[in-house]
């Protein structure tokens, strides 16, 4: 007796057409994100369309805001994967419905609305807030360094800037002598009457690389005045100082090369967030070309502030010892913060009390009353909860939604892209709490 199966004709005609909602648990992410964005104030976009009927009319910028943050909290991240997947994938086609876009237009509306997603991260945040699962009462900050969208070897230092200046010029005047010396041979045996102004092609290749080192050199030289600019004193006439080593991509020139997580370096951003830990939701996010952290305190403490509001107030910072400085553990005492900062490895001549109780001597300095801290019960239980509220921010980040690498160029894209991706952490997030939105 032969075994039986269900009925299979992948022929059969339907008698009305099927919706996408019936191929889909009810209970799934998409159907949150609708919600999340039927909330949110969209004017940030909807206010740079014109007014004018003409021309064909674009996709409902609501529909495009789903796509993108559903899209980026499932860890699709390339708009021609996005299209296919608004082609292939249910849980797509249930956003897209049956006019689904194609990748240019993806591409084109994430460039266009970047820092409009920044003002969507922050009413998602105010969600969040008004349910209650963000109260800042502790929050930890880090950073993690993400590959560009270029390679380094696609970078030059000044020191090899200048030495293929001068090599590209001796190059060059040798191919106009040769030419000139050619226009010249030419003349005696066709006459004057040939133009002679034809550029040779490798004349022409070496003066575009020429112009491209002299403006990646000028470059370099105003980021090093500006730096010298914000030091104590400023320049004082003093002439613009250009390390040798100080490097200049060509592909992404505001990129950096980094320390990579695998020991070696990269080009690459350096990607900052605050999370509260109260629910593990992203209260800040930034992305900035500086390598070390230790100017991010006050920059991402303050925008996580401001994001949340006056409603809820900072209490408790807990931060790694790439952000220590003496200025910082002293802005976080002014800003009325209860700061935990690690200091690193102390030299062998710091001094640490050996039992940390009592009255805290008066002549210890800032590096060595904050080791003291740490070393007390209250803040070595603080401390060691900061590896379980940011550090597995990033681990979902970019292992499970796969953000390793921007795809977008130059700093203020990166940003925005950084911030997307943070947004579509923490809808991920609050959906996995089993927030409601009405």
């Amino acid at each position: 007796m032969s075994k039986t199966y269900r009925p299979w004709n992948p022929d059969q005609q339907w008698l009305l057409p099927p919706s996408p909602r019936d191929w889909l648990a009810p209970d799934d992410l998409v159907y949150f994100v609708m919600d999340v964005v039927g909330q949110l104030d969209l004017t940030a976009i909807t206010g740079g369309y014109g007014q004018s009927d003409r021309g064909f009319p674009p996709f409902h910028p609501r529909m495009m805001v789903c796509l993108l943050i559903y899209a980026y909290s499932m860890g699709v991240r390339s708009s021609r994967q996005m299209a296919q997947r608004c082609q292939r994938d249910v849980a797509f086609r249930v956003i897209v419905g049956a006019d689904a876009p194609d990748f240019r237009t993806i591409s084109l509306f994430r460039q266009t609305h970047l820092a409009a997603f920044s003002e969507l991260f922050v009413q998602v945040l105010q969600i969040a807030r008004q349910a209650g699962l963000v109260k800042l009462g502790h929050v930890s900050l880090d950073g993690t360094k993400i590959k560009a969208n270029a390679s380094r070897h696609k970078a030059m230092s000044y020191g090899r800037m200048q030495e293929e200046e001068a090599r590209l010029k001796e190059e060059i005047a040798a191919l106009l002598a040769q030419a000139e010396a050619t226009d010249a041979a030419e003349d005696g045996r066709y006459g004057p009457a040939r133009r002679g102004d034809e550029l040779p092609q490798e004349l022409a290749r070496r003066q575009e690389r020429l112009a491209r080192i002299q403006a990646a050199q000028r470059a370099l030289e105003e980021r090093a005045r500006q730096k010298q600019e914000a030091e104590p004193g400023g320049l004082g006439g003093r002439p613009v100082q250009v390390e040798a080593k100080a490097q200049y991509n060509f592909t992404d020139p505001e990129s950096r090369i980094m320390p990579a997580n695998n020991k070696g370096w990269d080009q690459s951003g350096n990607a900052q967030a605050v999370v509260d830990a109260q629910a593990q939701i992203i209260v800040a996010a930034d992305v900035t070309d500086q390598a070390t952290d230790v100017q991010q305190v006050q920059p991402m403490l303050t925008q996580a502030q401001a994001n949340v509001g006056a409603e809820a107030k900072l209490d408790k910072v807990s931060i790694d010892a790439g952000y220590f400085s003496e200025a910082n553990v002293q802005w976080l005492e002014q800003a009325g913060l209860d700061g935990y900062v690690a200091t690193g490895r102390l030299k062998h001549h710091t001094r640490i009390a050996a039992a940390p109780r009592g009255r805290i001597p008066r002549d210890l300095s800032v590096k060595e009353r904050m080791a003291r801290k740490l070393r007390t019960r209250k803040g070595r239980a603080v401390y060691a909860w900061r590896k379980v509220v940011v550090e597995p921010v990033f681990g979902q980040l970019k292992r499970v939604l796969g953000f390793r690498q921007f795809l977008l160029r130059g700093l203020r894209q990166m940003r925005g892209e950084w911030r997307l991706a943070c947004l579509g952490y923490n809808v991920r997030r609050l959906f996995g709490l089993g927030l409601a939105v009405a």
